[in-house]
């Protein structure tokens, strides 16, 4: 078996903070810190208020724009909601879709996220589709059972090329209680298995999945540094530019 290179990817999820003003300065500090090429794909997810502005500022550079979130239906009576093509017209190239706080506080269910993760993918965005246990779940030891009706029910029909998976615990997140790399590490191979059984090996080892709990600079080397752990989908230490950027290069 040949393992393919895959380039780490590092998104900051800076979920409902920052105002306008506060993303504009933040989102200029991490293209300031990280002043030009990069070995680590970068993505920065402000919330919706602010897409158009940290855009503005990543004009030009090697950092693309996402979303924390959109709808599947290009247009109707849905409100509150964002299209696809909302999100294309700001020159988003990334949505986050299936993040557990939607999943926990807005009912989306594995069927919501196969759809969204169609519509995004229709539109030429790239989905970073989130799945993960509860810790009532892994103490239960179903964690693995969990994560492969999230994949198998997720990504059911969808094209295994055009997309990022994020492993996020929900028992590590926003908790600054973090899976060991060990654990974090079993979890990811047990997810590149089972990508490999829903579209090929070949496929599966070309697929990047993040790490999404609690990473930060003090742990973000040794879980970089795992096999099957190709980046990470950073909340509360993407909020700083520095920490971010610290992650960012613990990747290259």
């Amino acid at each position: 078996m040949v393992v393919k290179f895959r380039k780490k990817i590092v998104a900051g999820n800076w979920k409902m903070n920052k105002s306008v003003l506060e993303a504009r300065d933040l989102a200029t500090g991490i293209v300031k810190e990280l002043d030009g090429a990069l070995d680590v794909d970068v993505v920065l997810c402000p919330p919706f208020t602010a897409l158009k502005t940290v855009g503005e500022v990543l004009m030009e550079t090697a950092i693309k724009l996402g979303a924390q979130n959109m709808h599947w239906e290009a247009s109707g009576a849905f409100t509150g909601e964002v299209s696809p093509a909302m999100l294309r017209d700001l020159y988003c190239h990334y949505v986050i879709v299936g993040h557990s706080e939607r999943r926990q506080f807005f009912s989306e269910t594995d069927e919501t996220v196969n759809r969204k993760v169609k519509a995004a993918q229709a539109s030429n965005l790239t989905p970073i589709v989130c799945v993960g246990e509860t810790l009532q779940e892994r103490q239960g030891g179903q964690m693995k059972d969990v994560v492969r009706r999230q994949l198998e029910r997720g990504l059911a029909g969808v094209d295994l090329r055009k997309l990022i998976v994020a492993y996020e615990p929900v028992w590590a997140i926003g908790t600054g209680v973090n899976a060991s790399p060990d654990q974090a590490q079993e979890m990811h191979a047990c997810i590149r298995s089972v990508l490999s059984e829903i579209g090929g090996n070949d496929l599966a080892q070309s697929v990047r999945i993040q790490y999404g709990g609690s990473m930060k600079p003090s742990n973000a080397k040794d879980l970089l540094a795992q096999p099957d752990i190709d980046g990470g989908l950073i909340g509360g230490a993407a909020l700083e530019a520095r920490s971010f950027v610290d992650i960012v290069r613990a990747g290259g």
